[in-house]
């Protein structure tokens, strides 16, 4: 597990957001999360619906299941999946910003709260269904993010998780120049390899039904970001005055950082699919891309 050498609290998590609220819907709009491109020829809009896609098809959702979206951002996700696969959720964010924009855009069958999901509040086994879009990466106790996740979930409850995951022994340059100081500049309080979360989510009693690499289809995302970020700086004046002033603004210095670890293969994307209780499920598994 890679740890960043300034310490990461949930508090800073929040702060992070909150201070960059209006930058981050700038450059990343309402889905702050990567994109999927399947052919190569998606808008970003079209990627960033693609991975929300993904996630629903691996969870198999049913109409009806009540659902939990860990790490729920603007509530984007929760938004799309409630209306079109028909299901109930309970989301749930650090940022007070970000709630505040998902009350000014409810939907029926989606609530969203401001609480640590290490702290959730909810009644064991009470949910069919969970994912987490590019959270964990936040979680100051990543062991217990997943057994909270797994005394959440019914038994035979599905589980996906979308995540940055860090290359499977990384050489010290990579750890010491892109993958640490992301760790730090995004405050993220650790990241962690595939090899990491399976071990971790194997000790909690989930059952590891499907893992997909798809590193090669959402590392554009970087790219997209930082001509939106440059758009923004030399158009906008306010823009300009909240990066310069912003605590948080050594955040942007993690753009180019991510562009290069994609392209040297230091950070890695990973799509996992998880079952409590062993019940059987499609399984999806591909070589690292």
């Amino acid at each position: 597990m890679i740890v960043p050498d300034i310490s990461q609290t949930a508090v800073a998590v929040a702060d992070h957001y909150d201070e960059l609220d209006p930058i981050y819907r700038r450059v990343w709009g309402e889905h702050v999360h990567h994109g999927l491109w399947e052919t190569g020829r998606e808008t970003p809009g079209e990627a960033v619906e693609a991975l929300v896609d993904t996630v629903g098809d691996r969870l198999g959702l049913l109409p009806g299941e009540a659902c939990i979206d860990i790490g729920c951002g603007y509530g984007s996700t929760a938004r799309r999946l409630a209306v079109r696969r028909r299901v109930r959720v309970t989301g749930f964010t650090l940022s007070a910003e970000q709630a505040r924009y998902a009350a000014e855009h409810r939907v029926a069958g989606v609530d969203i709260q401001v609480r640590d999901w290490l702290d959730n509040g909810l009644a064991e086994a009470s949910a069919d269904a969970a994912w987490a879009l590019e959270s964990s990466e936040h979680m100051v106790d990543k062991p217990r993010f997943f057994a909270e996740a797994h005394r959440v979930l019914a038994p035979g409850g599905r589980f996906v998780i979308c995540a940055w995951l860090a290359e499977t022994g990384a050489s010290g340059w990579k750890v010491c120049h892109l993958l640490e100081p992301i760790c730090r500049e995004g405050r993220l309080p650790s990241l962690g390899t595939r090899e990491e979360y399976e071990a971790m989510a194997a000790a909690v009693g989930f059952t590891i039904t499907g893992y997909e690499d798809v590193s090669r289809r959402v590392w554009r995302t970087w790219p997209i970001c930082a001509g939106r970020l440059l758009k923004a700086l030399l158009v906008d004046r306010e823009t300009r005055r909240l990066a310069v002033g912003a605590r948080s603004r050594n955040s942007f210095l993690s753009i180019p950082r991510m562009i290069l670890a994609y392209r040297t293969g230091a950070m890695r994307y990973g799509i996992f699919t998880l079952t409590k209780g062993g019940a059987d499920g499609p399984v999806w598994s591909e070589a690292p891309a």
